[in-house]
């Protein structure tokens, strides 16, 4: 909730919350009384012409930029005059190099003469300011400034104390600081400064002072002045309308001041303008308090206090890599970044990033920085790799799901778009100080969604690029080493004794490596591991690489140069995992999946990894994982692709075969009696085998990326069929949340792949899939037509797979739809297809689809007895969690026939059940349906408590048309208990939802609205 301000050099406070409006700032007398020096050096302070050098300095950036002497007013001269202040100003003593001077006035296009024009205001200036206080530093300035001596200090320390008197319970000290820091601004801060560097930090300093704004509403709020916010929130919300945490705060100053109704036409504003203006949905704070409004929360209705809402211990995630041992050098480096990311008073920069060509060292120097300033992070350090310099860099949406489940957030709670997953993430880091290291990044467009929104958290990213466009980013260029420091880390690897007898020849060894650091530590380590040779002997090998070197010193060749000297080192066996592990393209790689992939035992296995991880040349990403640097990676790639030949089409082949056997087995586990794995493609490579059902769905679900990779890279040739039969066996992730889009991705690629080999069964199952993927997230249409084309390859093909699980999404689209002899029709030939091929399970789930046609054309005993025979077929063949599939459509058959205690018997067995298997769309769904009954048996309470709590479950899954039926009964709920406000505002969304997918529903909820009163 809390942010001051943080180190000036290239940046501002980046605040995470709140402020008032600006006043006058707490300095010397106004213009009218003040005596103006010009900063041109012609005149004085007085009439005399005589300085007062013993007089205190001042200065101010909160509002125009000015300085003071005691009680003198000083004319800081021109505005390019006043831009290079406001640059020194805000370095807070640091020297600010002429390069650096040139870009902050004039960015990309600086005159031809800026360096002596640079000199010419600094030359001004240091006739007007206090001897001594402006100096030259190797070419460039730097300005003293004594403590307490800028407004920008004084107000970040005032903050500080307030967040302190906040966090001792003292609210009211809190708030008067905060408006002593408020009342410091004098209208926009740094006003009429040009330059690329004014603007920047004018956004950001009142960015800032909007997070004062808020902190201290919210402590109005928490204190009960609860009307008098209103006025002031509504102005802020005017002039800054896209800011959601004012509006949130708005509804809950209007909700507690009694104008509930204003406070959800607020909502209602929220939605439309964000959805007008950037195409998105409201966050999940304000989505929650609008809930929670509509639901009359009595929590909602006063300011909680800690003892009545006691906070449950967050979980504190760990995951920064371990820090090597013999770090060595880089102390400016370090330095820099410790200092940027937070020092005692909690002041932080939001990001700091790193950047420097691959084998420089910017992922130790990041992790080193940050086990540093762990102290300064106690709620946790957050880590990834996010692979940019590979051909598939980590999607922001995935790595948001790993971690918003390192944070806490349950795996069926992670939604599934990345828009919401950021949301959500930016939420749960509100209030705490978490790192978060981010590793080489692609670019600034792949990590602005993992950035905290919380100014008390601080982001770490390393990157081959300069992310000049990354806002407000401190940027840190990190070069090779010096040669003193490459020779220290020689050193330290291979011992004092052995590098001072041949001093000069370990100079050759580090100057042949480039002083790259990745290069001399694998180099120094070879050393180390071979006693009888000397430093010469390591130094002649260099220089026989030497020839190499320099053909490949542009760019990142030179770090493959230096990966060649130690691969050539490696045993044979080391250096076939070596290559062998390179080809596969996830992520990062299991022991088991290793095993697999270089045909060998797992002991075996394990043991050549870590001697890899003791060269550096492999990472241990966690305990039983392995990875590659990006860079390694490619490397190890190349040199399979060189070395391997035929044996690169076999290694892959046997880890296809291990995700694919080991799926299949848990697809099986999961549906006893079903014969998928009769007809999956043959594998020459055992997977796994799990008698327990939560190991086997975990191993999924942790492998999933791995696994979605693996489909994507053998979708094509020879291995076409079994890339896209692992896919069909792994259709569970399709239906998690957290991995249907990136499931629907790899589908989409396994499709492409297929028709281009024109493969006629690869089609059909890879349609079939897609539309499975489809059908669960809502987009009906889409999955209709997929799931025609598959039916006609199938029946093409002669796949007796594809054509019945096709034929059962048609039919229950065409339910959905209300297309009852369409229905009834595809699902008839479901049944016989299922039938034909002995697959009782999904025969019975055929059948329950179609009792819900016999439902929908009044045939309620004839359904109840279809689904009755439906479970009879799940309980014979021994099924899991899809037995509840089974009792949710015995619960609707009953329903509908007005059994109404034997449905909410069946749909309150089922519950449990997809809860336990990890199924949020079946457990909103179940909710939804027992709403209903509530609804028809008169308990409208009951109703609206189970139809809220389906709305949680379906937040992100299940897409729109399962909202809008779930909003309707809601509505309905409500307005029978009497609360027509709400139900109109739960009919209206409903509306929007019933029209915009062009929905028969939508003539229903018009009626509704016509009859309920406004």
């Amino acid at each position: 909730m809390w942010t001051q301000g943080v180190g000036m050099n290239g940046g501002a406070p980046v605040p995470e919350q709140r402020s008032v409006s600006g006043g006058v700032p707490e300095q010397p007398p106004g213009p009218d009384s003040e005596r103006i020096a010009p900063a041109d050096g012609t005149g004085t302070a007085d009439a005399s012409g005589a300085r007062s050098p013993g007089s205190a300095m001042r200065y101010a950036v909160l509002g125009p930029v000015r300085a003071w002497r005691g009680g003198d007013r000083l004319a800081p001269g021109t505005p390019q005059q006043q831009a290079l202040l406001a640059v020194l100003l805000l370095r807070e003593g640091r020297t600010a190099t002429a390069p650096e001077l040139i870009d902050a006035l004039w960015g990309e296009d600086p005159p031809s003469q800026a360096l002596p024009a640079i000199r010419t205001y600094a030359s001004r200036l240091r006739k007007v300011l206090d001897p001594g206080d402006l100096t030259s530093v190797s070419g460039g300035y730097a300005l003293t400034v004594p403590h307490g001596a800028l407004d920008l200090t004084v107000a970040q320390e005032l903050a500080a104390e307030a967040e302190k008197a906040a966090g001792s319970g003292d609210l009211c000290q809190a708030r008067a600081l905060l408006n002593k820091a408020l009342g410091l601004w004098d209208g926009e801060a740094l006003a009429g400064v040009p330059g690329p560097h004014g603007r920047t930090q004018r956004t950001r300093l009142e960015e800032w002072r909007l997070s004062l704004q808020e902190n201290l509403l919210e402590m109005d709020l928490e204190q009960g002045c609860h009307t008098e916010a209103v006025s002031e929130l509504t102005a802020l919300t005017a002039a800054h309308p896209l800011r959601e945490h004012l509006r949130e705060l708005l509804m809950l100053a209007l909700y507690r001041s009694g104008r509930q109704a204003e406070a959800l036409a607020v909502y209602a504003d929220t939605h439309r303008l964000l959805a007008e203006e950037l195409g998105v949905d409201p966050r999940a704070g304000l989505r929650e308090l609008q809930s929670r409004i509509l639901a009359a929360d009595p929590a909602l209705a006063e300011p909680e206090t800690a003892a009545e809402q006691p906070a449950s211990a967050p979980v504190r995630p760990a995951q920064l890599p371990a820090t090597v041992p013999d770090f060595t050098g880089r102390a400016a480096f370090v330095a820099e970044l410790g200092d940027a990311l937070g020092s005692v008073g909690g002041r932080v920069m939001a990001v700091s990033a790193v950047a420097g060509i691959g084998g420089v060292g910017k992922t130790t120097l990041a992790v080193h920085v940050a086990h540093a300033a762990r102290a300064a992070f106690p709620d946790g350090q957050l880590y990834v790799d996010l692979q940019g310099t590979d051909g598939s860099a980590a999607e922001p949406e995935t790595v948001l799901g790993s971690f918003l489940r390192a944070l806490g957030t349950p795996e069926s709670a992670v939604p599934s778009g990345l828009d919401e997953r950021a949301a959500l993430y930016r939420s749960t880091l509100d209030g705490r100080r978490v790192l978060v290291l981010l590793d080489n990044a692609r670019d600034a467009a792949q990590i602005r969604p993992l950035l905290p929104g919380a100014g008390s958290c601080a982001a770490l990213v390393t990157s081959r690029v300069r992310m000049v466009d990354l806002a407000g980013a401190h940027l840190v260029d990190l070069d090779v080493m010096s040669p003193e420091e490459a020779l220290q880390l020689f050193t330290r690897i291979v011992g004092a004794e052995r590098v001072g007898a041949e001093r000069e020849a370990a100079l050759d060894v580090v100057a042949a490596c480039g002083f790259l650091p990745l290069a001399i530590r694998i180099a120094a380590s070879r050393l180390a591991s071979r006693r009888t040779w000397t430093v010469s002997v390591l130094a002649a090998k260099l220089a026989d690489e030497r020839r190499r070197l320099d053909e490949l010193q542009a760019g990142d060749l030179a770090v493959k140069a230096t990966f060649e000297l130690g691969y050539g080192q490696l045993e044979p066996a080391q250096a076939r995992a070596f290559r062998l592990l390179g080809l596969a393209d996830g992520p990062d790689i299991s022991l088991d999946a290793a095993a697999a992939l270089l045909d060998l035992d797992a002991d075996a296995t394990e043991d050549l990894l870590e001697s890899l991880v003791d060269t550096s040349l492999l990472e241990s990403a966690a305990p039983g994982r392995y990875r590659y640097h990006d860079l390694v990676r490619l490397y190890a790639r190349a040199c399979a692709e060189r070395d391997e030949g035929p044996e690169r089409s076999a290694t892959l082949a046997r880890l296809l075969d291990f995700y694919l056997a080991t799926a299949a087995g848990v697809y099986a586990l999961e549906r006893p009696g079903d014969q998928l794995h009769a007809h999956l493609a043959p594998t020459e490579v055992p997977g796994l085998a799990f008698t327990d059902r939560t190991a086997a769905w975990d191993w999924l679900y942790r492998e999933a990326s791995c696994l979605l990779a693996c489909v994507r890279q053998h979708a094509g040739g020879a291995t076409l069929r079994r890339a896209v039969d692992l896919l069909f066996a792994a259709k569970d992730l399709a239906e998690s949340g957290a991995d249907a889009r990136q499931y629907e991705q790899v589908a989409a690629v396994a499709l492409a792949a297929a028709e281009e080999q024109e493969d006629l069964l690869a089609q059909a199952r890879a349609r079939t899939t897609l539309a499975h993927s489809y059908r669960l997230t809502g987009k009906f249409a889409q999955a209709d037509e997929e799931a025609d084309h598959g039916m006609r390859l199938s029946a093409a093909a002669g796949d007796p797979v594809a054509g019945g699980y096709a034929s059962n999404i048609r039919g229950i689209v065409a339910i959905y739809h209300n297309r009852h002899t369409e229905a009834g029709a595809y699902l008839g030939r479901a049944i016989e297809e299922f039938r034909a091929d002995g697959n009782r399970p999904s025969e019975a789930s055929a059948l329950s689809n179609l009792s819900r046609v016999l439902l929908q054309n009044g045939e309620h005993a004839e359904a109840v007895a279809l689904a009755e025979r439906a479970l009879a077929i799940y309980n014979e063949v021994g099924l899991t969690w899809r037995l509840a599939n089974g009792m949710y459509a015995l619960g609707l058959a009953l329903a509908a026939s007005g059994r109404h205690d034997e449905a909410v018997d069946q749909l309150s067995g089922a519950l449990p059940v997809f809860q336990e298997n990890r199924q949020p769309l079946w457990e909103g769904m179940t909710l939804f349906r027992m709403a209903e009954i509530a609804l028809d048996t008169g308990e409208a309470a009951k109703a609206a408590t189970l139809a809220e709590q389906a709305l949680v479950q379906l937040r992100g899954i299940g897409g729109d048309w399962r909202r809008g039926n779930v909003l309707t009964v809601l509505g309905k709920a409500l307005f029978a208990l009497g609360q027509q406000g709400r139900a109109r505002a739960c009919w209206t969304e409903a509306l929007g939802v019933y029209e915009r997918l062009s929905r028969p529903e939508a003539a229903d909820v018009r009626e509704l609205l016509a009859h309920a009163p406004q």
